[in-house]
């Protein structure tokens, strides 16, 4: 079986400016419908352990990149703290009591510089963990968008050959919706990705608004450029939203970000400059509580579908 990931976006959201999850699709797998065109059965039996093997490689992956999002996600918390006490010490310098190192000349001004140095430097490492998480919620949208199995060439073939991409219209790629394993189909597994992958996609648009606001912190002694919302915070970032779902197309720019299950007013797209120490410490809290990531439903999704796989993913 060739493997080609798919690279198409959960739901596209050109003609939305916001940012609505579906809801997952619960049905008993062992009642899916039917595909329109079922395969011969002889076609069925070699499509299954070809199937098999793509569904199991595409949940693998899945769970790698739960580990990367972790793995980036504390790096992210560990440089959005350092960057935060780097911006602290310069705030609060000239109100700092000194003692002896009061009559050493410009040393204010040289602790500032160099305070200002190490916030630039966390700065650009917060950038990077974010751009990593980016790239881990684009890998699981693809793997949760390629786990059907289409026939490749004929079936009148001497060899029979299944691909991660359709070559004929009406192969559907899901063996007629015929359970893989033991009682679910191919569709089953789709909704419970889907269902993983939109809890990733707006904790990751959440922590764009933290990192936007932590990017853009500045001291009235150095002041920086403006940063908002609507910029594109690397080059090609807006084109790595699109994939997943979190930029729109009509109106020029990611959708703003929400709270799963919560009713709340627009965010401001205007950052604030200046956060006093409360507010900073609300942002390094929330980027920690991950709250739009359930991680009871998140391991209850990776037990289940190792149960069916018979597989340990951990």
């Amino acid at each position: 079986m060739e493997e080609n990931l798919n690279s198409t976006p959960l739901q596209s959201l050109s003609s939305s400016s916001s940012f609505e999850p579906k809801e997952p699709k619960h049905q008993n797998p062992s009642t899916s419908s039917p595909s329109p065109t079922s395969p011969p059965q002889s076609l069925t039996r070699l499509w299954r352990p070809a199937a098999q093997r793509n569904v199991r490689n595409q949940w693998s992956k899945l769970a790698s990149y739960r580990q990367q999002w972790t793995s980036s996600s504390s790096s992210g918390r560990s440089h959005a703290t350092s960057l935060v006490n780097s911006y602290l010490s310069q705030r609060y310098m000239n109100a700092l009591e000194l003692g002896v190192l009061s009559d050493m000349p410009d040393i204010r001004k040289k602790a500032s510089w160099k305070l200002l140095k190490q916030q630039e430097l966390h700065q650009s490492r917060l950038l990077t963990s974010y751009k990593d998480m980016v790239g881990v919620v684009m890998h699981m949208v693809n793997a949760s968008r390629s786990m059907r199995c289409f026939l490749r060439g004929t079936s009148s073939s001497p060899l029979v050959q299944f691909s991660s991409f359709s070559e004929d219209k009406s192969d559907n790629g899901d063996g007629g919706g015929i359970p893989v394993f033991s009682f679910w189909s191919i569709s089953s597994f789709e909704n419970l990705a889907e269902e993983l992958v939109q809890m990733f996609a707006l904790e990751l648009n959440l922590k764009r608004f933290l990192v936007v606001e932590l990017l853009s912190i500045s001291s009235e002694e150095v002041p920086i450029n403006e940063l908002c919302w609507s910029d594109e915070l690397y080059p090609g970032e807006f084109d790595d939203l699109n994939i997943c779902c979190l930029y729109s197309k009509e109106d020029c720019k990611p959708v703003l970000p929400k709270i799963k299950g919560w009713k709340s007013d627009s965010a401001t797209e205007q950052s604030n400059h200046t956060p006093g120490q409360e507010v900073l410490q609300v942002y390094l809290t929330t980027w920690l509580a991950e709250v739009n990531i359930d991680t009871y439903r998140v391991n209850e999704i990776f037990a289940v579908i190792g149960e069916e796989m018979h597989v340990a993913l951990s």
